[in-house]
């Protein structure tokens, strides 16, 4: 990967981060080729200090690796694995978002490899994709809680999506174990691990899953095993498809909801799945 496509993934941040050491940019040239050039350079003769520069940043700002990663696995998700409406290596279109929903629904709603919390034949499904160390999907569990505890015909699925590295990549093996033991223990081993602060991984992970009174020994052999491979890389081909790129993503019926949008923004994406008319397929379930 150029550098050009380093700055273009990092939305320009570690530019930013260096614009206080670099010359400025003259008119003579088209401006990305003279920043590429600069940059470049200024790599080469600097490595240790750009090296502390941006990892520092990303000390301050954790989420951008999360974009980062994701921006990655959407690109590599492959359109040969099965799943409708992947994006190829080469991705430019816009993703139609709808569409890509109605093609991937049995994978979506009613896949063998995720989780179902709430009502599982409820008039409207809502399905997170989530990542133990994001900070916006442990301030988005309360609002998920509220749902549960209030929306007696809504049918939630949960799919792991670690994008923010090799700690939220074990957290959600330990969770995939989790659910092949016991489906029953999920929702507290996940409210456990997203309502406390600090980075989760696969010691915290197993930890909570000893605090649920689980057969660690059998979980630990489980992480292992084709059943969470597939998971994983089920939910990676799904979020490419449906062009979710950070966490939580949701997908409510038919549309695809982007971020910590609060319990008012999803109850009103609830209320408008359930407001269509009578007859029209439903993302949750059959058509009423």
């Amino acid at each position: 990967m150029t550098i050009r496509q380093y700055v273009i993934l990092l939305g320009g941040t570690v530019v930013a981060a260096l614009t206080v050491s670099l010359p400025a940019v003259t008119q003579a040239q088209d401006p990305r080729d003279q920043i590429e050039a600069i940059v470049k350079d200024y790599i080469a003769s600097h490595p240790d200090e750009v090296g502390e520069i941006v990892k520092d940043y990303f000390i301050r700002h954790p989420d951008a690796v999360g974009q980062m990663l994701a921006s990655v696995l959407k690109h590599r998700a492959s359109p040969s694995a099965g799943i409708a409406g992947s994006a190829p290596a080469k991705a430019a279109p816009a993703v139609d978002r709808s569409a890509a929903v109605a093609a991937n629904a049995q994978l979506l709603f009613a896949s063998p490899h995720q989780v179902d919390l709430g009502d599982a034949h409820g008039d409207v499904a809502l399905v997170e994709f989530f990542d133990y160390n994001c900070g916006f999907c442990r301030r988005a569990l309360p609002d998920l809680l509220t749902l549960l505890k209030d929306d007696p015909k809504l049918k939630v699925v949960l799919k792991e999506f670690p994008i923010l590295g090799p700690g939220s990549v074990d957290a959600a093996r330990v969770a995939i174990a989790v659910r092949m033991q016991d489906p029953e223990k999920y929702l507290a081993f996940h409210k456990s691990l997203l309502a406390n602060p600090g980075p989760v991984n696969k010691e915290r992970a197993l930890a909570a899953a000893k605090d649920q009174g689980l057969d660690i020994a059998r979980i630990e052999t489980d992480m292992t095993s084709a059943e969470v491979s597939q998971t994983l890389n089920e939910s990676i081909k799904l979020a490419g498809a449906l062009g979710i790129s950070g966490t939580p993503g949701y997908v409510i019926d038919k549309d695809v909801v982007v971020g910590a949008v609060g319990l008012a923004g999803l109850q009103s994406h609830i209320q408008t799945a359930r407001a269509q008319p009578p007859g029209e397929e439903r993302g949750g379930g059959p058509a009423r």
